[in-house]
């Protein structure tokens, strides 16, 4: 059986991740707290912060950045992309 969580992104319970996405206390929320599907719009949602922010997820303050955006998405606010972002058509 699937391991459910009531998932903080889509405000239901749903399948949870099967591991912590990434090390850490904040790892472990996401683990104990974001369903798959809320990852998954996440990780879109990330997509477009990392080409927008330019961000080298493999520098610290890429992954900082990331990071911070990752908690406003869940947890904050919302995470948001640069005033300049104009979506394709």
């Amino acid at each position: 059986m699937s391991r459910m969580v009531q998932c903080v992104k889509l405000g239901r319970e749903a399948e949870g991740l099967e591991k912590p996405p990434f090390k850490g206390d904040l790892g472990e929320r996401v683990f104990q707290t974001v369903s798959k599907d809320g990852w998954r719009m996440w990780l879109e949602h990330s997509k477009m912060i990392i080409n927008e922010f330019r961000l080298d997820l493999t520098s610290e303050q890429g992954q900082r950045v990331w990071m911070t955006e990752l908690e406003r998405f869940f947890y904050g606010e919302g995470s948001d992309l640069p005033p300049e972002f104009k979506p394709h058509d």
